[in-house]
């Protein structure tokens, strides 16, 4: 891996000669701007205001814009002579645990390798110490016009710095939150951590990115000529209005594709698992079915009766027109033939 940047981490006293590389890359799909007419590519020129005229990069440099339009000409020379320590160097500030850091704050990740042979042993003190404190190190870096915040830590072998924002660049969330008070029942939040066990966990390395794919196909589709393949559009949830119900129906549903996907055929002690679960949910949703009883309008009890009540009749009528009959047929004397 090509590096990006040549400096040193300062633990202490003792310097460490690294060099920094990227450790993530972007496998999205890159698209031109193009001419829908004819298919010509945009551009986009950089032209001096003033001189209306094309320039090129050699020629151009920073300014800063001031409150009134005025600018600033920033040069690099200016900002190289400022007094900043870390213009070269990760310069490591302190070591906290890991949960000290907000992930709100983390940004690009990168990974430090050891540069030349003289930076090997310092550079596997430091691994060995960050592993064995189960701590990570704050520290203070520049990098492309700017000084930074970083925590290094251990991945592997090797040391992983990931860029932090400073803490004054984390916005409250202020006004974000729903503005209801809503309150959430035992029984739904029960139904909730239900659905959360059903669906389980996931390896990460098992999931991928279904849209590149597909603007790939797509790609390959159009360039040997063939008509793109037509994909079903993903089903619109309609909106809910009972939370229970949904919960419910997710918690089964999530069963199913569980019991789908296993086969049919789990180890015992899941299968055990499975069974208390279902216990307990068919409890809950006994308890849950009651309560919906109870609210049910006394106009519906009463109409649910009804039926009831006017079959019990007819059968109360249909019995006492059968004993008449029979009581008539024995009273009837029977006539002798001749």
């Amino acid at each position: 891996m090509r590096s990006i940047w040549n400096g040193a981490i300062s633990f202490g006293l003792v310097s460490i000669p690294i060099k920094l590389v990227n450790a993530t890359e972007s496998h999205s799909v890159s698209f031109r701007q193009i001419h829908t007419e004819d298919g010509g590519r945009i551009r986009y020129r950089k032209v001096c205001e003033l001189e209306d005229r094309e320039v090129t990069s050699s020629e151009i440099g920073k300014g800063y814009e001031d409150a009134d339009g005025t600018i600033v000409p920033i040069t690099d020379e200016d900002l190289a002579q400022l007094p900043i320590p870390t213009t070269r160097t990760i310069e490591i500030v302190a070591f906290v645990p890991a949960d000290r850091i907000d992930p709100l704050q983390l940004g690009a990740a990168y990974y430090l390798g050891a540069n030349g042979v003289p930076a090997a042993k310092p550079y596997t003190l430091l691994r060995e110490a960050l592993k064995r404190s189960n701590r990570v190190a704050i520290a203070k870096y520049a990098l492309r016009g700017r000084e930074r915040l970083g925590m290094l830590r251990v991945v592997d072998d090797v040391i992983a710095m990931h860029g932090l924002l400073w803490p004054d660049e984390i916005r409250a969330p202020e006004g974000v939150a729903p503005d209801a008070n809503v309150t959430v029942r035992d029984k739904e939040l029960d139904l909730a951590d239900a659905l959360m066990d059903t669906l389980g966990e996931v390896d990460l390395d098992d999931l991928h990115d279904d849209y590149r794919e597909a603007v790939e196909e797509l790609i390959a589709a159009k360039t040997s000529g063939e008509e793109p393949r037509e994909t079903a559009a993903p089903a619109r949830s309609g909106k809910v209005l009972d939370l229970m119900a949904a919960l419910e129906s997710s918690v089964r549903a999530a069963q199913e594709s569980r019991a789908g996907g296993s086969g049919g055929a789990g180890d015992a002690g899941e299968a055990g698992d499975a069974g208390d679960a279902g216990e307990t949910e068919e409890a809950e949703h006994a308890e849950v079915r009651d309560l919906r009883k109870k609210k049910t309008p006394a106009k519906k009890a009463a109409g649910a009766k009804k039926p009831a009540a006017a079959g019990a009749a007819k059968k109360t009528a249909a019995k006492k027109q059968a004993a008449k009959k029979t009581t008539a047929k024995k009273s009837t004397p029977r006539r002798r033939s001749a």
